[in-house]
């Protein structure tokens, strides 16, 4: 299915191994150190590429002789600053269009980027954005992604094998012979799933999105217009959520007050599984050098083939209203930047990996292992959770619904965390486009 709606450093050193860097074109390129006719403007969403991209650029001008020019803009400005470009006579060549909004509102000024060389490189459509016609507005060139990471070795001490992990069957089966055991082995399954500010988050964001991402597959991919929801697979959300806080090593009753910090408890090996992301990777893998990501599994049929949850706004579109010198020139620049070994190793350094067949390796194991199930076939669960309407209001009365589940659980404290969950979308939506 193609997902509408999306689809989160270079230093000296990284600079003198880029002296080498030869351009591989893409089309007509221009690669081999052979000066082409037109130009690159890269108009540049995140600031922390500003000193990459720079030198980036420079050294595929010194190897081509085509100029490229970045411009970055300053943080939580981008759309201000493309609004201002895209006025000039010589507007950016290439810029962002990273998620459903942006479609609609800057389609009309993107190539179609459908059989381009760019478009070859791809390891995975997931990342795409689409317009209502089926036109290819705009690439994911990066990603982050979450689930469930897990101590291979704990689990291993525990006289199991992550690889026995394949749907929510097995995980459970783990889970809860690990929590029987707990005395005994000095560990226990999940740490705590906190429903104070700093953790409740990855219950009430990112576990949500297993509900969201399995009815978007029956109904269509949410969009910023997904006024209600159905709640149909909230019975796969008790599923996975009952089995961590029942399988941890902090009791369901202490979660509301929070303060256990899960990952020490994680870190420290007080538990095998935790709900995080790649952004965590360096600092659990430090600690505990076995960690894997594992996905949400909840019970779904076919799960067997879930992969993990990904997601992004970093996307690039080439500006249709340039001359076609310049597309072109754009189009051999990006696949440059993603094929190319050292080019693409410095993008890497810098944006943790990149969704295409030909780019350098990540070193964080888990984007490497959303890129494992992705390779093997495996769905990516994309980042439906985006369009949580009045999010933060939306939140609090689900953290207080599970509180109250938590302390009780019973079939109507449940029922209010159905209602919270899926009325309370309709509540927030309807509050928030009054």
């Amino acid at each position: 299915m193609k997902n509408m709606t999306r689809r989160a450093f270079l230093g000296t050193a990284g600079l003198a191994a880029a002296t080498t860097l030869v351009a591989c074109g893409g089309g007509s390129g221009n690669g081999g150190g052979e000066a082409g006719s037109g130009s690159v403007y890269w108009l540049n969403f995140k600031p922390e590429l500003d000193e990459t991209a720079q030198a980036l650029a420079a050294k595929y001008t010194e190897n081509t002789g085509v100029p490229v020019k970045v411009v970055t803009a300053a943080s939580g400005t981008y759309q201000q600053t493309l609004i201002a470009e895209m006025d000039k006579s010589e507007a950016p060549t290439l810029f962002i269009i990273g998620n459903a909004a942006g479609v609609k509102e800057w389609g009309d000024y993107a190539l179609d980027l459908t059989g381009t060389a760019i478009e070859a490189e791809l390891s995975t459509d997931a990342y795409n954005l689409y317009d209502e016609a089926g036109k290819l507005v705009s690439m994911g060139y990066c990603y982050e992604c979450y689930g469930i990471v897990a101590n291979a070795d704990l689990i291993a001490q525990a006289g199991h094998d992550i690889n026995e992990i394949t749907d929510f069957e097995t995980l459970k089966a783990v889970a809860e012979d690990i929590h029987a055991r707990a005395a005994e082995l000095g560990f226990d399954a999940f740490v705590a799933a906190d429903m104070d500010d700093s953790s409740s988050w990855r219950v009430t964001g990112h576990l949500a999105n297993l509900e969201y991402y399995y009815e978007e597959q029956d109904n269509g991919d949410f969009t910023s217009e997904t006024s209600e929801i159905t709640g149909a697979y909230m019975d796969n959300y008790k599923n996975l959520y009952d089995l961590i806080i029942n399988n941890s090593c902090t009791e369901p009753t202490a979660l509301a007050t929070g303060g256990h910090d899960p990952a020490t408890q994680f870190t420290s090996g007080q538990a095998c599984f935790f709900l995080t992301g790649s952004w965590d990777y360096a600092t659990l893998a430090e600690a505990q050098p076995s960690v894997k990501m594992i996905p949400y599994y909840c019970g779904v049929a076919g799960e067997e083939k879930a992969g993990l949850n990904c997601g992004t706004e970093n996307c690039w579109a080439v500006n249709v209203n340039a001359s076609e010198e310049n597309q072109q020139a754009t189009i051999d620049f990006m696949v440059w930047l993603v094929s190319d070994p050292e080019a693409s190793a410095a993008m890497v350094e810098q944006l943790g990996i990149l969704p295409y067949s030909n780019a350098a390796e990540s070193t964080n194991g888990f984007l490497n292992d959303a890129a494992a199930y992705t390779d093997n076939g495996c769905y990516v669960m994309d980042w439906a959770t985006n369009y949580q309407p009045n999010v933060d209001q939306y939140r609090a009365a689900l953290v207080s619904a599970l509180n109250a589940y938590n302390s009780d659980q019973s079939d109507a404290n449940w029922e209010a965390v159905r209602t919270a969950f899926v009325d309370g979308w309709a509540t927030q939506w309807a509050a928030a486009n009054a």
